[in-house]
């Protein structure tokens, strides 16, 4: 009898529990929408750019956004404008007038892509962590 009721215990927090996993996306940058808007530009992976004049460091940032009732797709691109806010911020902050050589990841998956992002979602958040080099760039 005991036996019966662990596990039949054991069955429903693994039923409970399946729709919960998180899941690693990678979506188009264009779809997020302005990664060059907002004042101080922002440059994704090895995306061409005006030549440094000086670097003034690295900055990383995470960011978990509650999912509300938005799809999956939409929760990652609202975390990726929480982010690159966060790295135009650090960037005025310092006196930087671009933000260069950006990379995002979720746990163990990061792209340095030009096009794509990664974001991690599941059916109550999404999450990415963003890094870049803030940098002084020559005037067009």
């Amino acid at each position: 009898m005991k036996r019966t009721l662990v596990l039949g215990a054991l069955t429903i927090a693994a039923a409970t529990l399946t729709g919960c996993a998180t899941q690693v996306k990678s979506l188009p940058l264009a779809a997020a929408g302005g990664e060059s808007r907002g004042g101080v530009p922002v440059y994704f992976g090895e995306q061409s750019h005006p030549a440094v004049k000086r670097g003034l460091g690295d900055v990383s940032y995470s960011v978990r956004i509650a999912r509300k009732v938005a799809g999956p797709d939409d929760a990652c691109r609202e975390a990726l404008a929480e982010a690159i806010g966060k790295l135009r911020a650090a960037a005025r902050e310092r006196n930087a007038n671009a933000v260069i050589d950006v990379t995002t990841r979720f746990h163990s998956s990061e792209s340095n892509s030009s096009s794509e992002f990664t974001c991690g979602v599941s059916p109550s958040a999404a999450a990415i962590a963003i890094s870049g080099r803030l940098a002084v760039l020559e005037a067009n």
